[in-house]
């Protein structure tokens, strides 16, 4: 069976500020690994006003801290804009505060937009050592060899789990040819989904982390106790993309009853082309639409956002996907018998 796991935005709501979001998605975490998820992820968005993860490694310190079992980590560290010695120096400080518990996906985008950019002074040539700065990266939490002048400490010996993140195909051959998992953005990015797949897993070369792929797809669930309900939630989401589209970055907003009433038809067309494979709907709705992905993706792993306003109605959404999930497989249980 797959496994389920979170990305959280840690959303800056209307009437929640930085530290309720932080304060939220703790709270998210502690419920989640009672009910089953893998791992836990934030990612690294800057000048967002709605977004408060953008410190992400001390957002995964506060995370970690209050759950027990459940993995927590980036999805993900943006590697061009930090020097790879400062990104080990965090995560393997990470790795000692919370043993077995650490992931750290890594991708090549800013994060954010080009003015921004230019403040993080982040060259425009910075993606292009992507690949050797994984390795780099991936040097330093190893064991220190003799001779070493140059440690990430106390990141030697951690061996964090690193993984690739893409939306395009790039990320496909980079996670293939390095024998690392591999998280697909098809929860915003969904087109080059099942290539990017097929590349990974066909040109995959096991590596001492990973003897096999590993393949992570990302997902937007809104799940409620019907349809309707669900829909009408899923309006907060659907009205950030179209925000996206104006170029407004604003705080997470309540949903609404009519979607078609806030975004114009261009705005419509670019959320839905982003959203596609949404699920959205009754616990029967999610559980008919999550094996329907993973039987088409063969994901190992699925990567869920519930971008809800209110957190006790976001709460609930991730409990119905995990009891969904799990009657899902109960059923298949039943039917191979």
């Amino acid at each position: 069976m797959a496994a389920l796991s979170i990305l959280d935005l840690v959303r800056v709501t209307q009437n929640t500020d930085a530290r309720g979001a932080l304060d939220n998605a703790r709270d998210l975490a502690a419920h989640a690994e009672t009910w089953g998820y893998r791992r836990f992820w934030v990612a690294e968005h800057h000048n967002m006003p709605g977004i408060a993860s953008a410190a992400t490694s001390i957002v995964i310190a506060h995370i970690a801290a209050g759950s027990q079992t459940i993995r927590v980590g980036a999805g993900g560290i943006m590697l061009p804009n930090h020097a790879p010695l400062i990104i080990a120096e965090q995560f393997g400080t990470l790795a000692r505060l919370f043993p077995g518990r650490i992931d750290l996906g890594l991708g090549r985008a800013p994060g954010t937009d080009q003015v921004t950019v230019q403040a993080l002074r982040r060259q425009p040539t910075a993606a292009d050592t992507f690949p050797q700065d994984v390795l780099e990266l991936q040097a330093y939490f190893a064991p220190a060899g003799p001779g070493q002048r140059v440690q990430a400490v106390p990141a030697a010996g951690t061996n964090v789990a690193l993984w690739i993140l893409g939306s395009s195909l790039f990320g496909a051959y980079l996670a293939a040819e390095l024998g690392l998992p591999y998280a697909f953005a098809s929860h915003f990015a969904p087109e080059q989904l099942l290539p990017a797949l097929e590349i990974y897993r066909s040109r995959f070369k096991p590596s001492e982390q990973l003897d096999r792929p590993h393949a992570m797809v990302g997902v937007n669930i809104v799940a409620a106790e019907t349809d309707r309900e669900a829909k009408v939630l899923a309006t907060t989401q659907q009205m950030s993309f179209a925000n996206l589209a104006r170029g407004a970055r604003q705080l997470s907003q309540p949903p609404i009853e009519d979607i078609e009433t806030y975004w114009s038809p261009r705005e419509k067309a670019q959320a839905m082309q982003m959203l596609a494979r949404s699920i959205i709907g009754s616990p029967e709705t999610v559980r008919t639409g999550l094996k329907a992905l993973i039987d088409e993706t063969a994901a190992d792993e699925v990567m869920i956002v519930s971008d809800i306003y209110d957190h006790a109605l976001r709460l609930r959404s991730f409990e119905i996907i995990a009891d969904a999930h799990k009657m899902g497989a109960e059923l298949q249980l039943c039917a191979e018998r």
